[in-house]
């Protein structure tokens, strides 16, 4: 039997599936979590700036959330953003003015912030809005699913796994298609919770971020942003931290393409969400599914990385059941995320529901509303 290999890469909004009107009463739940998240409060300015292809529903259950609390909702439907500076000379005068006069951004785009030099990190930062992005997250499914689970169980996963991972020398990351990576010299993100201005995070939120200085071995990529899913092993070479050769037909040569000057390793993740999707899911939901693995390697600036702006070539490349050994200690066994089993983890879940099903890191069973956080 011949499968199409791209049959499960949404390139996307547009690619997904539009709900029933009904299921707006089923997103609320994961809605609630994300205002949580935000810290909402009455009176706030909130903007929603989705982008056109964007399902009605979801953004109307985030605007219907928002204004029964009271917020000042405006929303703004805006033209798909584009990959890396793919179209540098698209005006976005009006986004950038509307993000401004906001005090809280909930952002539906595809691509997201990190290939936009309007939107970067650093005008994120510059400003006192709270900005909250669904980086090809603007989807019923990502909030039925990874929406739901509380953020208190999410917090005490990343607290857990921050402790172990912080202070480790170096990671290895390992798959059955061949990825054999080592990443050390690690800055991670503290993440300290709930947001705050000028504070950047990814809804629903998903894992532990971090930026090497040094990485070193073989990425066999199972999908990226800029490939899908490849028609044939795509094999990426690194040392030093920067990308030396890049293997695997028709995908490798897409991904040379986009950064004819080259690529080095910006930043990965470890998912540490048991709720998100991996079958089904856009690549960034897997990212985030507990055990699951992701690393961004960007274009470099005139020969050297640049980490203050946006790379123009920014392309995500995912692994969803890894081996990840920290220090010579295993922390994810062929996707399972080991710390699910661990006593304190549970004791946090116990507030919520059942752990053995709060925790349960196959998200098709989907938490029941009642486990969701509500009080």
């Amino acid at each position: 039997m011949t499968t199409n290999p791209y049959s499960g890469s949404p390139f996307s909004y547009v690619a997904e599936p539009a709900v029933s009107p009904y299921a707006i009463v089923e997103l609320m739940p994961g809605v609630r979590n994300l205002c949580e998240y935000v810290r909402l409060e009455p009176g706030e300015r909130v903007l929603l700036m989705m982008e056109h292809t964007v399902d009605p529903v979801v953004v109307q259950a985030i605007a219907a959330a928002a204004a029964l609390r009271d917020a000042d909702v405006r929303i703004l439907s805006v033209p798909p953003f584009t990959p890396g500076g793919w179209d540098r000379e698209a005006w976005l005068g009006i986004e950038t003015a509307a993000f401004r006069e906001a005090d809280v951004v909930i952002s539906g785009t595809w691509w997201g912030e990190v290939h936009t030099a309007p939107l970067f990190f650093d005008q994120i930062k510059s400003r006192s809005a709270r900005f909250l992005s669904l980086h090809m997250t603007a989807t019923a499914g990502a909030l039925l699913t990874g929406g739901r689970l509380p953020a208190e169980v999410f917090y005490a996963l990343l607290r857990r796994a921050l402790r172990q991972l912080s202070r480790a020398s170096s990671i290895r990351v390992t798959s059955p298609r061949g990825t054999d990576v080592t990443f050390s010299g690690l800055t991670f993100d503290p993440d300290p919770g709930a947001l705050r201005p000028g504070d950047w995070r990814p809804f629903p939120y998903g894992g532990a971020n971090f930026w090497p200085t040094e990485t070193e071995g073989v990425l066999v990529v199972e999908d990226s942003t800029v490939t899908g899913v490849p028609e044939e092993p795509l094999r990426i070479t690194l040392e030093g931290n920067l990308v030396r050769k890049i293997e695997g037909g028709v995908a490798a040569e897409q991904l040379r393409r986009y950064a004819p000057g080259g690529f080095y390793m910006r930043h990965g993740l470890f998912g540490l969400n048991p709720k998100v999707r991996l079958a089904g899911g856009t690549q960034f939901e897997r990212e985030k599914h507990a055990g699951a693995f992701y690393c961004g390697i960007d274009g470099l600036t005139e020969g050297v990385p640049v980490t203050t702006g946006p790379g123009f070539a920014h392309c995500d490349c995912q692994v969803d059941r890894p081996t990840v050994v920290v220090d010579g200690e295993v922390f994810v066994e062929e996707g399972r995320l080991l710390m699910l089993d661990e006593p304190e983890i549970k004791e946090v879940a116990a507030r919520f529901g059942p752990p053995e099903v709060i925790l349960d890191d196959n998200p098709v069973m989907i938490l029941p509303r009642r486990y969701s956080g509500a009080r």
